[in-house]
């Protein structure tokens, strides 16, 4: 479990499916995650789901985000975790709009990047998100994520930010 101020980062369980389901079946939220939305039966997106959490890879860690009072209200990981380049791919969603820009998203940026950080032993952490989702922007802006370059990947135009980790000084302190 990883603790940020307003939000706690769980490991995925079985019980999250349908609030998942919920997500990737609405069309702003799939817009947003750059896909369509899911045209699935529940019941087949539960096997695989339930597939995904049994034979998760080693190179992805996804995590529920819960506000403090065990409300479900999005996921964040980290992805395509490369040991010998040293970086990963975060990726996040705050699913319950209730919860959109209140701090809650970046609250679980910062919280993910610490721990990836310290217990993933990698220097770099980037990310993509669309050209023209200005919200994230701010939120990744405001976890110490800097615009590196863009990308474009069939229809959709991507900006890809990164994060440095912070170089330790010769006394053992950071900057």
């Amino acid at each position: 479990m990883i603790r940020g101020e307003k939000v706690v980062l769980r490991r995925k369980r079985l019980e999250d499916a349908w609030d998942d389901y919920a997500w990737k079946r609405d069309p702003e939220m799939a817009r947003l995650d750059a896909t369509i939305p899911l045209d699935l039966p529940f019941a087949v997106y539960l096997a695989n789901y339930s597939e995904e959490l049994r034979y998760a890879e080693a190179t992805d860690h996804r995590y529920a985000i819960e506000t403090l009072d065990g409300r479900h209200i999005g996921n964040c990981g980290c992805y395509n975790l490369d040991r010998f380049r040293q970086q990963a791919e975060l990726g996040i969603l705050i699913g319950d709009r209730e919860y959109w820009e209140k701090g809650y998203g970046a609250d679980a940026v910062s919280a993910l990047v610490g721990h990836v950080f310290k217990e993933r032993h990698v220097k770099k952490i980037y990310l993509h998100t669309l050209e023209d989702n200005a919200r994230a922007q701010r939120c990744f802006e405001k976890c110490g994520f800097a615009p590196r370059g863009r990308v474009v990947r069939g229809a959709y135009k991507f900006i890809i930010m990164e994060i440095k980790k912070p170089e330790a000084e010769p006394d053992g302190t950071r900057e």
